[in-house]
């Protein structure tokens, strides 16, 4: 499987033991690879890997009779002749970020200086300048020049390439329909940004809840844990955008169990538009008064300056529409008028003066 390696050369193969300071990799050979397993360890020396366990590492020749492998080359053990092995491979190697200078930063490798600049140190989001220098963090030399007393080095070469392999795992799993879990990490007017496994995603506003949102602050903050369902999935262009509300029951689904065409009610303005004034029917399911139906308005009214969003309206369900979401309301006499009515008429008796409007609607 691995025949013929050449220095520098990536591969992923499988641990097949791990045995003090030494992980052995299999290489479906004869004999077996070799890799540090300090590169593979935390600062208590507790390694991360374990027998059965899948690595990418890189080919960096034969030493003494093993197969040698390196995850990435440690930069206080890198010497002239490994850091330019490292340039020709294009192997990952540590360095410490000494200071910040002109430019970039000066970087240790080994014995060796090289400089990193500004534009090839860090992802893609933004961090201060300053917040790097001191760190020890891994790098691809890009350049290598007099005998190695010029070197370029990048450390956003390496995590592009890591969040190239990272997207690529992502897109198997986070596919259209797929329910996953996120971290809010920001709001905006237009929606959310939520982290999936380390990928920003939008929750768009409208998708949050059937209830329609006017404050995201007030339904979401930073931190907060959601589960939404991924509606659709472009990783060609690294866009994936999630729905709350795809996994939420639609509240249309029971509004003809709940209302009839007849039922009158005092319901609120969520939204008024030129052509009339929605009114919240249930949580989610709202109705339509159309301009032509509202008393002493007409084609030349600013409905807005009349009405006002959060103000109580009766209103009778003229027709619902469950299949296309939509209930058409006309205005009506309030319920407290109704109740008015129907008490003055319930309190006259026939020794009271004679009525005839209450006689009426009495019979």
């Amino acid at each position: 499987m691995f025949e013929n390696l050449t220095p520098g050369q990536e591969i992923e193969t499988t641990v097949v033991a791990v045995n003090g300071e030494t992980i052995f990799i299999d290489l479906n050979a004869k004999s077996e690879g070799v890799v540090n397993a300090a590169e593979f360890s935390d600062e208590n020396g507790v390694c991360s890997v374990k027998e059965g366990d899948k690595i990418k590492v890189f080919f960096m020749g034969e030493i003494r009779g093993e197969l040698k492998f390196t995850a990435r080359i440690k930069g206080e053990d890198a010497d002239s002749s490994m850091i330019e092995n490292a340039f020709s491979s294009r192997i990952p190697v540590d360095g410490h970020v000494e200071k910040e200078i002109k430019g970039g930063y000066e970087v240790k490798i080994g014995g060796n200086r090289a400089f990193c600049p500004f534009s090839q140190m860090g992802g893609r989001q933004k961090e201060e300048n300053e917040t790097f220098v001191g760190k020890t963090l891994p790098f691809i030399i890009t350049e290598y020049k007099e005998g190695g007393k010029n070197i370029l080095v990048s450390n956003r070469a390496v995590l592009e390439a890591e969040r190239a392999e990272h997207i690529v795992t992502l897109s198997k799993k986070v596919t259209e329909g797929a329910v996953v879990e996120g971290t809010v990490k920001s709001l905006q007017s237009f929606g959310a940004f939520v982290d999936v496994d380390g990928f920003q995603t939008l929750l768009p506003v409208s998708e949050i809840s059937f209830e329609r949102v006017n404050d995201i602050s007030t339904v979401l903050s930073v931190g907060q844990k959601i589960t939404a369902k991924v509606l659709r999935a472009d990783w060609e262009h690294e866009r994936v955008s999630i729905s709350m509300k795809a996994l939420a029951e639609d509240p249309w689904s029971s509004v003809s169990k709940k209302f009839k065409a007849g039922d009158k009610f005092d319901g609120t303005i969520s939204r008024i538009a030129d052509f009339g004034l929605f009114i919240s029917v249930d949580k989610g399911v709202d109705g339509l008064v159309h301009v032509s139906t509202l008393k002493d308005v007409d084609r030349n009214t600013n409905l807005k300056k009349k009405f006002k969003v959060g103000n109580t309206l009766s209103v009778v369900i003229k027709e619902i529409d469950a299949e296309n979401k939509r209930i058409s309301l006309v205005p009506a006499t309030s319920v407290e008028q109704d109740n008015s009515a129907s008490s003055y008429i319930n309190s006259q008796d026939d020794g009271e003066t004679y009525n005839p409007f209450a006689a009426l609607l009495k019979k």
